[in-house]
């Protein structure tokens, strides 16, 4: 019988599905909603000190659908999904005690604080003893919010700085003796080099991606491009199906510049096969939010249920078995034509074989002869 359960940098994952930042998230009562439908862990939305000023906008989702003439029912359609919502509404202060709760009601769940703040040491201190003291399992820096705060270093605009991704988490590793995580920002051109520097800083590992910066579209009857607030947008994080491709190959890059890499892989998993395909790529768990906003938080049991099966059906007992499994099968497009050219050589040499010999023996001898 498949065993889900998985051990990642000294948290005890009943399975490798993690609730991934954002509104999964974003209270005790959703948090506990998802250890009640058996997630293995929560990434709380991202919090910040009481005094960073977060003000979110009505409407700020946009969806981007399948054409009319293949449209499903409902969400069914959906491929891509647009959010220019800022990390929580909540200060500190008021999480605190969610977290407590969440703790003493589900000691087994992993729950990891999401932390983001200015380029202030003593705030980013501030921010992981306190959280620490209220008895989270381990923390995801996010270095890799799209949009929101950039005149202050937050999110992307630090992520996207190497040197400062390294500092920061120097400085929060230095707070706390538990796992921290440096979620990547997709929005830059080597996703390696912030994971190195996350390393570098004594991370225990990284997550990776974050959405992507985009514009969902434009109304053709308004001419606003969306989401629309006021008469106006701005560009905003994309994920969710349409996303999962340029994860899986930021997940791989990472993973072949540093196989020891531990990677909580995200992006665009809406059921069990998407979810797998980055456990095979290297990652070690894999966090969903988009597609539990979408699907809600019971989608967890057919991502167990597939992962199961496609387990008893490779006979793999563990997921550690197959983790990276398919990693090594990458290279580059000069070996691949070399390897073509060799099996094209290899096949050629097979040929002509006893049983295929015709009557025309002479014409036949002549195709195998070189000169």
């Amino acid at each position: 019988m498949a065993d889900l359960s998985i051990n990642v940098n000294g948290m005890q994952f009943a399975n490798p599905f993690v609730i991934g930042s954002g509104p999964p998230g974003t209270n005790y009562r959703t948090i506990a909603k998802s250890f009640a439908c058996g997630w293995g862990g929560v990434v709380a939305k991202t919090v910040a000190l009481d005094d960073t000023p977060v003000c979110n906008v009505a409407p700020r989702y946009g969806k981007w659908r399948m054409k009319a003439w293949e449209q499903r029912k409902g969400n069914a359609n959906v491929i891509g999904f647009q959010n220019i919502e800022l990390i929580s509404d909540r200060g500190l202060s008021d999480w605190i005690p969610d977290f407590k709760r969440a703790k003493d009601e589900y000691p087994d769940g992993m729950l990891i604080a999401s932390l983001m703040e200015s380029y202030h040491k003593d705030r980013w201190q501030e921010l992981v003893q306190r959280c620490d003291e209220a008895g989270v399992d381990g923390f995801e820096l996010n270095f890799s919010c799209p949009h929101g705060h950039p005149e202050t270093n937050m999110g992307a605009a630090m992520g996207q700085n190497p040197s400062m991704v390294e500092e920061v988490t120097r400085w929060c590793v230095e707070a706390t003796g538990k796992p921290v995580w440096a979620k990547m920002t997709p929005n830059i051109t080597n996703i390696a080099e912030p994971a190195r520097a996350a390393i570098a800083g004594g991370a225990h590992g990284v997550s990776a991606i974050n959405t992507i910066l985009a514009v969902i579209g434009v109304n053709l009857d308004t001419l606003r491009p969306m989401p629309t607030v006021e008469g106006h947008s701005t560009p905003g994080g994309y994920s969710y199906y349409a996303v999962k491709p340029i994860a899986l190959r930021m997940v791989a890059e990472m993973l072949l510049d540093n196989r020891d890499l531990t990677v909580s892989g995200i992006g665009g998993v809406g059921d069990a096969d998407d979810a797998i395909e980055f456990l095979l790529l290297g990652a070690k768990t894999v966090q969903v939010c988009t597609g539990v906003m979408l699907q809600g938080h019971a989608m967890v049991q057919k991502l167990i249920d597939g992962t199961a099966e496609f387990m008893d059906r490779h006979g793999f007992n563990t997921v550690d078995e197959f983790v990276g499994k398919s990693l090594p099968y990458f290279t580059t497009h000069h070996d691949l034509v070399e390897r073509q050219i060799k099996a094209k050589a290899e096949k050629a040499g097979q040929k002509k074989r006893d049983l295929e010999w015709s009557e025309n023996i002479s014409q036949e001898t002549d195709k195998l002869t070189t000169n």
